[in-house]
């Protein structure tokens, strides 16, 4: 038995078999998580055709049950309004009460100085910010909720856990509301972990680096091992294993924290 057995996390933007979302809950189901994961099959039809399949959310909930976990799933753009707060309620209903959340989902197109729009921003804006501060928000007063309910002096606790890019490492031309809104996850990350530690609810952020899951053209890959210490590449699996460990009780000292897991790139 596991230390994260019969506990429930959420992990958004598992879309896709070979992305960080995927990896994330092979990760957790492996130390006994059950999950709930959400996907968005038309964003992945636009950006990775290659990989998008509608009904592969039903095959991975079976892989994941195989495990011997619970598992289910939902289709969630968490562009739209109230979208949180759905998510909750549906997660609740049907695996139980969560206590680990992973904001994995992201949205992200490439825009120079020429191209950027405000409905360029916007998009940005409304899936890496407002997604990831009300989904987080949510979950942490969900949490409150639960141990005002309790007459049990035992707290529950939770983790919350961001993905990031590593804004802070360098400038990242060409992706500007990408790298904003993901800079302001890093902040976000900061100041909820101080407000969210009296409720031992920890709040981390992880930066995986460049990681292939399926976007790099043999060029980049070329161009990211030329910067390589380990010389090769980072895998989903390298983040899903950070993850994993902060989602434990192992970690239960370190909150608000930018994690930089990329093999020294």
């Amino acid at each position: 038995m596991t230390k994260l057995h019969n506990k429930i996390a959420i992990v958004t933007g598992a879309s896709r078999p070979g992305g960080i979302g995927a990896a994330i809950c092979r990760a957790l189901a492996n130390d006994g998580v059950s999950l709930f994961f959400t996907h968005l099959y038309d964003y992945e039809k636009e950006f990775y055709p290659k990989d998008a399949d509608e009904n592969w959310p039903d095959s991975f909930v079976g892989e994941l049950r195989q495990l011997g976990v619970q598992a289910a799933h939902m289709k969630l753009d968490l562009a739209v309004p109230g979208s949180a707060s759905y998510l909750l309620e549906e997660v609740r209903k049907r695996v139980g009460l969560p206590t680990i959340l992973v904001n994995n989902a992201t949205y992200s197109v490439d825009a120079d100085f020429r191209q950027l729009s405000e409905s360029i921003i916007d998009a940005h804006c409304a899936v890496n910010m407002r997604g990831t501060f009300m989904l987080s928000a949510e979950f942490a007063r969900m949490l409150e909720a639960e141990n005002n309910a309790r007459s049990s002096s035992c707290v529950l606790g939770g983790r919350i856990i961001n993905l990031t890019s590593g804004q802070g490492k360098g400038p990242m031309p060409g992706n500007l509301a990408y790298a904003a809104t993901k800079g302001a996850i890093s902040v976000f990350t900061e100041s909820l972990a101080a407000e969210l530690a009296p409720l031992h609810i920890t709040v981390n952020a992880v930066d995986p680096g460049p990681t292939d899951t399926g976007w790099m053209s043999d060029e980049v890959k070329n161009a990211v091992l030329s910067q390589s210490p380990m010389s090769r590449i980072g895998l989903p699996e390298d983040a899903a294993r950070l993850i994993a460990f902060l989602a434990s009780d192992d970690s239960q000292w370190i909150t608000g924290q930018i994690i930089h897991s990329r093999g020294g790139f």
